[in-house]
This record gives structure tokens, sequence and C-alpha cells, in this order.
């Protein structure tokens, strides 16, 4: 398979002779100085298992987003191989956030609380660029710089609410609260838009029912155990 993207915790190859794309989940994860932390825009360390501990749960939320009518680029997945399919996508250089409570980098740029609740949901956009520090972008902004079509902005928005509601209830029933999380989003050539990536515990942040924020490698090994696979 050829080598399309070698990012911090995955990497994208293509089949050549199907044209099917595989994400191989790696087993680094985000943080510092070996501090681990889903919101990093570095890498802080690897873990042993972590990549097929990822697949899993990922595999798990895909499926669960299907049922629920919410479109993904999710195909298949082999455990074994640390491989999940996925659909051949355009994938803007964007992340979707969606925030519950106030948290992380939100209160360090605008000198916020931690915790304080969002009603409605607080919705972002932010740019993929790390020498740029992940920077807010607008729908203007997106469609001049070609990354989305006129109406995308607004449907992947609306797409990152419903997984929200999903994956809001779904951690509810594991005793966990959703404070926020981000996704990535891709559309086919008839514009048709999936989320892509993965949904697993690096692309959120929880808290526990004692009131802790479990890092990522913990929460993965927690719901791993609670769904039973």
């Amino acid at each position: 398979m050829k080598t399309l993207y070698n990012g911090k915790t995955k990497t994208v190859l293509l089949d050549e002779t199907t044209n099917v794309v595989n994400l191989f989940f790696k087993d680094s994860a985000t943080g510092e100085n070996g501090v681990f932390d889903p919101g990093s825009n570095t890498v802080g360390g690897s873990v042993e298992g972590k990549g097929r501990i990822g697949l899993t749960v990922s595999k798990y939320f895909f499926e669960l987003m299907e049922r629920n009518g919410i479109p993904t680029h999710y195909l298949g997945a082999d455990i074994d191989k640390g491989l999940m399919q996925v659909r051949n996508l355009t994938v803007p250089k964007l992340e979707f956030v969606l925030r519950y409570f106030t948290a992380g980098s939100m209160c360090r740029r605008f000198t916020l609380e931690e915790g304080i609740v969002f009603d409605p949901p607080y919705t972002e956009v932010t740019l993929k660029d790390d020498e740029q520090g992940d920077p807010l972008i607008s729908e203007r902004l997106c469609i001049m710089k070609g990354l989305l079509h006129e109406g995308q902005y607004d449907e992947a928005l609306d797409i990152l609410v419903r997984v929200g509601e999903v994956l809001r209830a779904e951690l509810k029933k594991l005793n966990l609260t959703l404070i926020d999380f981000k996704i990535e989003v891709g559309y086919d050539e008839n514009g048709k838009m999936y989320v892509v990536d993965e949904i697993t515990p690096d692309i959120w942040r929880v808290r526990d029912e004692n009131g802790n924020i479990p890092n990522q490698i913990d929460c993965a090994k927690l719901i791993l155990e609670r769904i039973g696979q």
C-alpha cells in the first residue's frame, strides 16, 4: 500500500488495487513532556497496544454513529493488523469542535474559568496548522482557501452537533460526562459529507463520576472494558 500521510497517531495508506484508504492506528499519544493530553498538538509518548485499543473503540463508535443515521467514512476494520478501511474522500485540514463546558485551550485563550456550562453547546472550527497553533477559522475563509464549498461549513456543524448528542448519551451510560470533543469531516465527489478520522478518547475530554478527567490512555482502557471488546 502507498503511504499518503504520516500523522501523529495514524498513518494513511492507499490500497492502489481497490482505491480503498486504510488508517493504521499507531501506539503514539498526544501530549507534552510525558503527560498525555488529547488537546495537545505534539506527541507525548508511546504506549504499547494503544493503537489496537484505539481502533477497537473507534470501530464501536463509528458503527454506533451509522446506526443513528450519521454518515461516516468507516467501511470495516482489521483489529489484528491495526487497520481501518475507510472511504476515499477529500478531507480538508479543519477540525470541528463542540464544547459543553469551558476547558483547555479555550480557557487559556479567553481567560475563562474551567467548567462553565455552555447551553446550547459552543461550536468552533479551527485550521489544522501546528505552526500557527490551530487558529479559529470562519466559513468565509474556508471557502476563500478552497477548503469547503458553499453550504458545507454549516452542514459540518450540524453533523458535529448530531455526533455530540449520540456520543454524550453513550458516554453517560459509562458514567462519563462529555466536556468537549473534535471531529474531522470529509466529502465525496458529490459533496456529501462524512465524519472521518477516528472517534476515540484522543478526540474528547470527559469527567468521571469522581470529578476527575482521565487521560486518553486510561479512558480508552475503561471504555474497552465496559463495551466488552
